[in-house]
């Protein structure tokens, strides 16, 4: 019976969204170092932390897999590689300014911009593509929709 099911629980712990890299370091170096995202982990004897995870905000986190090691827990499938996209990672920053800071911070940490901050239909919108090719949309909060009260 619908009434007798239990709703998904995701404030007991974080949720995790783990993308392939080719290279722990340059990866660490990305978004450590290029965009100020704070590791977490145990640090391992590459010196980074392992797993290799950043934290996004109070609920979320980025760990990042090496390729070889993302299809142990993807059942073996492709990893898409570099030139492919298999979804888009959303960041939503106080304002317009904000928005054009990080993709800033994206373009001297060496990122591909995707898309120059500007006005878009949606609204004001950028994106950017990581050392391994993973594209990241960047949009201030006032670009979102409302939520009904």
């Amino acid at each position: 019976m619908l009434n007798e099911t239990r709703p998904l629980r995701a404030d007991l712990a974080p949720m995790v969204v783990a993308l392939p890299t080719e290279d722990r370091q340059r990866s660490f170096t990305f978004y450590a170092n290029g965009l100020g995202l704070e590791p977490i982990g145990e640090v391992a004897e590459d010196g980074l932390p392992e797993p290799l995870q950043f934290v996004l905000n109070e609920g979320v986190r980025l760990m990042l897999v090496p390729t070889g090691g993302f299809g142990w827990v993807s059942g073996n499938r492709p990893t898409a590689g570099r030139d492919a996209s298999e979804c888009l990672l959303a960041l939503t920053v106080a304002d317009k300014s904000q928005v054009d800071e990080l993709v800033e911070r994206a373009r001297q940490a060496e990122a591909e911009i995707v898309l120059e901050p500007a006005q878009q239909p949606w609204g004001y919108s950028a994106a950017f593509a990581d050392p391994d090719g993973h594209v990241w949309q960047v949009t201030p909060l006032d670009a979102l929709p409302s939520s009904a009260t």
